[in-house]
Formats: structure tokens, C-alpha cells, sequence
């Protein structure tokens, strides 16, 4: 015999609509998945008072420019405008092919470096460019190139600055431009009189050496050191640079540390024998990244560029995660987060985007299209996780009130025959 009663639906109906109001209330912390730029490579990105700034080339063939993106929150990078900072003029030696530009804040101004050509890549060159204000999406003024005195093929260009002086790194060919293979790509560094000059000649500090480096499944034999980038701990200094083909699979991150004496002796430098992040079975050729803090500093994160599929080609996308550290002051990147799987955003960005008044050019207050961007993703996810709740109760409590009415009634005539 059935045994239920009205009270029993009521309390149960009350425990069930708490669960439902408790899955509607707002989650404390915004998620973001991957990519965060669906189509994009060689990403580098600052956080500089308050906002990530991503810069990077657009164009095709026979124009091309730098722009800079400015957003509150790092999963906003490519959801926001990207402004033009910089359009060079044609037919100079750098007025086509610009790959990887860096933007930089030295000595109270804003730098950026990039690699371009007149159309041939065998004349990729370093230039440089000054900002002409403190706005890093501001105008810049084209200054010249980096030179040193054996002047080569260069690209993919940075900064490291140690004990108040600075040092220029890039990836480079030992001799001219090669005409065949084997075509190797090392990694080259010099010392610095400015943000805008070398001073003498360059030094080698990496060339490929390791199977993982190399790329030999096509007709042509590629080892590449390239997109030198420095992350420190510490007194602990490292450059992660990428290895391998980009238009491969196995394009992947090595590590350098340095250890002691001069930097600009490839002795000083010690190279871990294997990729410090590389592939997994649905991430492919993760490489040429950049790193930042969280909005409060307590949180390290890595963004890089992965192919997006796995065959030979260029087409690549741009993702964001999380990363620790070893005792002993090495990075621990783990491996690629699958896309779709969803990340908590770097500690504190919700409180820096609520409390911060985004101001716009004209001096207005505003909220970028990263905030809002971000708050629908939070608002949709608790918005599907409530009906999927409220539909469940929706249904237990029809049943539960459907077998509490069957069952009074049957008890309401038993009382009648009496």
C-alpha cells in the first residue's frame, strides 16, 4: 500500500524550490574556454594599470598594419576592437610580411618590435617603433631598425632586460639566407645601448640540437629555435622559445635557464633536453607564447598560439591558462586545456572590472565588450543550469502531487463507505 501525505508533498516541494533558488543564484568567479581568439598566432599580451593589451599584425598580401587590443578581462583580448596603432608605408624593405610584434613599456615609454620585409622573406629584418604617447593604442613613430654588425636574416624579436641593462633576442640563420636545406633557425642575442639600438655584434644562445626540435616529414629538413620570450621568478631566468615547424603538429615550447656569468655566452645558458609543453591528442603545435599576472599578481598565466588542426598549414587560434611553479623557481606549464573545457578567470578579475570605471577616449564612463561578453557567458551558464533544475522540479512535483491527489481521494472514499 502506497502511504503519502500532503505534508510530506509540501516539505519535499519546499526542499526542492531551495535547491532550484540556490542554482539561480550568480557564481562568485566568470569561466572562459578556448580559444579565446579563434583565429590568431604569435600572441603577445601585457597587463599594464588595469588591462590586458594584446598586440599583434592583420592584413594580407599587399597591405598590412599592427593593431593593439585593449580589454579588462584576459579572456576579452579578442572579443574587443583592435585598434590600428601603425601602418607602414609601401615599398620599403618593411612594408609587407610583419610577423609577431611585441609591445614593450621601457624607460617610461612604449616600444614595439617586429619583424618585416619589402615581400621576400629571406630580407626579414627587427624594426622598431616609439610610441608617441602614455596610450599604448596610440600613434607610434617608426624609428629603424635593429642592427648588429652581422646583419642576417631575423625575426620574432624581444627584450630582457638584466641588472639595469638590456639585451636584444631573436631567432636567426648562421649565414645568409639558406636556398635549401638543411634551414636552421637559432636563437641570437646582443646588448643593447637603448630601447632603439644594438651596440656591436650578435651572440649565439641556442641552436637545435634535439630530435624534438626538428621537423623532417617533409621533402625539406627545418631545426628551429624561434619566438624567444623571458619569464622570470625570482632571480631565476628563463626564455621559452619555440621549437620545430609552425605549420606542424609537433611545433611544441623549450626552456632555457640561466645560470651564471656573462649573458651573452651561450655557456651561461643551461637548455632543458625536452619540450616543456607541447601537443596532447586534440591540441596541436602549441607554441610561440607570452606571459602574464593575474589582475592581483598571485596567479601566472601562458598564452599561446595552437594549429588548428592537426594536418600541415598555417590557419592557428590563440588560448589562455593557468600555470605554477617548481620549488627551485622552473615554470610548470602542465599541457594544453582541451578547448571547450571550461577555466576560472585569473584571481581577482571580477572585482578589478565592478570596481574600476572604464573610461573611454573621450572621457566618458563605459563598459568595454570584454565585460559584457564575459557577464553573458556567467549569466547563460547559470541561466541553463537553472531551467535544467527547474525542470526537474517542475516534474517531481507534478508526480509527487499527482500521487498525493490519487491517494487522498482513495482515502476520502473508503470514508464515505463507513
Amino acid at each position: 500500500m502506497i502511504r503519502w501525505s500532503i505534508s510530506r508533498t509540501v516539505l519535499l516541494s519546499g526542499a526542492l524550490f531551495g535547491l532550484l533558488c540556490s542554482c539561480s543564484l550568480p557564481v562568485n568567479a566568470a569561466t572562459f574556454v578556448n580559444p579565446i581568439v579563434k583565429n590568431g598566432q604569435d600572441p603577445w599580451l601585457i597587463y599594464h594599470e588595469g588591462y590586458y593589451y594584446y598586440c599583434g599584425s592583420s592584413g594580407n598580401a599587399s597591405s598590412m598594419w599592427i593593431f593593439v587590443s585593449k580589454a579588462r578581462r584576459l579572456q576579452g583580448i579578442g572579443a574587443v576592437p583592435a585598434v590600428r596603432v601603425w601602418t607602414p608605408p609601401s615599398g620599403t624593405a618593411y612594408s609587407k610580411e610583419i610577423w609577431a610584434p611585441e609591445l614593450h613599456y621601457l624607460d617610461g615609454k612604449w616600444y614595439i618590435y617586429f619583424a618585416a620585409d619589402d615581400g621576400n622573406n629571406a630580407n626579414h629584418r627587427m624594426y622598431v617603433l616609439e610610441g608617441n604617447t602614455q596610450d599604448p593604442q596610440s600613434s607610434y613613430t617608426f624609428k629603424g631598425q635593429l642592427k648588429p654588425t652581422t646583419d642576417y636574416w631575423a625575426i620574432d624579436g624581444t627584450v630582457l632586460t638584466l641588472g639595469g641593462q638590456k639585451f636584444f633576442l631573436w631567432s636567426g640563420h648562421s649565414t645568409a639566407y639558406p636556398s635549401s636545406a638543411p634551414n636552421v633557425q637559432n636563437l641570437y642575442i646582443a646588448q643593447m645601448s637603448s630601447p632603439l639600438t644594438i651596440v656591436g655584434d650578435r651572440y649565439l644562445l641556442s641552436e637545435p640540437r634535439h630530435d624534438w626540435e626538428s621537423e623532417r616529414d617533409r621533402s625539406r629538413s627545418w631545426s628551429i629555435n624561434e619566438g624567444p620570450e623571458v619569464l622570470t621568478k625570482g632571480d631565476r631566468i628563463h626564455i621559452i622559445y619555440s621549437a620545430n615547424g609552425a605549420w606542424t603538429e609537433d611545433y611544441c615550447l623549450g626552456q632555457l635557464t640561466y645560470s651564471s656569468g656573462d649573458v651573452l655566452k651561450q655557456g651561461s645558458w643551461t637548455k632543458k633536453a625536452t619540450p616543456v609543453f607541447s601537443k596532447t591528442a586534440s591540441i596541436f603545435g602549441p607554441g610561440h607564447a607570452s606571459f602574464v599576472k593575474s589582475p592581483d599578481g598571485a596567479e601566472d598565466w601562458i598564452v599561446y598560439h595552437s594549429k588548428i588542426s592537426r594536418e600541415p598549414g598555417w590557419p592557428r587560434q590563440v588560448s589562455a591558462q593557468k600555470f605554477t611553479w617548481e620549488a627551485n623557481g622552473d615554470p610548470v606549464f602542465g599541457s594544453p586545456v582541451a578547448l571547450g573545457i571550461p577555466i576560472q578567470e585569473p584571481s581577482d578579475t571580477t572585482q578589478i572590472v565592478t570596481t574600476t570605471g572604464a573610461s573611454t577616449r573621450s572621457g566618458t564612463s563605459s563598459v568595454t565588450s570584454t565585460t559584457v561578453l564575459s557577464t553573458l557567458t556567467t549569466q547563460q551558464s547559470t541561466s541553463s543550469l537553472s531551467e535544467g533544475v527547474f525542470m526537474i522540479v517542475a516534474v517531481v512535483l507534478v508526480v509527487s502531487s499527482a500521487v498525493s491527489l490519487t491517494v487522498y481521494r482513495r482515502r476520502h472514499k473508503r470514508n464515505e463507505k463507513r
